[in-house]
């Protein structure tokens, strides 16, 4: 199937079902806890049920470390980002990286409507192009050496 009718959601379907999220009043030394204790480069914001933003690494280090700001009186509120890009479940994966790609983002959330079904990442994308690859190595080899189905 091209990439461009294979929607994100089969990225979903094959990670954990699992979105970190933080209050929109943690601080970022809570954001940076949780990221690390979970062992992900972005965090999910939410004020209530609502997704108010994201927070990454690259926030870390260029709102934080750069800027010089304490990490345990900051507010995530105030360093993560809140023009946050993401994309429907009906996105497709070619779609999905070539928005990762143009604007330099590595974490999409994925929504249906105003819920949130998850988050995929570039390691995630990757991961499901190299096996589609590998599926597809493996189809042509079986076709050359006489032994695919077809």
């Amino acid at each position: 199937m091209p990439l461009n009718k294979v929607p994100v959601t089969i990225l979903l379907k094959e990670k954990s079902t699992s979105v970190y999220c933080i209050a929109v009043n943690s601080t970022v030394d809570i954001a940076v806890s949780e990221m690390n204790r979970q062992r992900v480069g972005s965090i999910i914001v939410k004020d209530a049920e609502k997704v108010v933003g994201v927070f990454t690494e690259r926030d870390v280090l260029t709102r934080i470390v750069a800027a010089g700001r304490d990490p345990k009186t900051t507010p995530v509120s105030e360093v993560m980002t809140a023009d946050f890009l993401s994309i429907k479940k009906d996105t497709s994966v070619e779609d999905a990286m070539q928005m990762m790609s143009d604007k330099r983002v590595r974490h999409l959330p994925v929504f249906d409507d105003q819920q949130l079904l998850g988050l995929i990442s570039i390691g995630d994308v990757t991961r499901w192009l190299l096996k589609v690859n590998e599926m597809e190595t493996e189809n042509l080899r079986n076709y050359v050496f006489g032994e695919y189905p077809g």
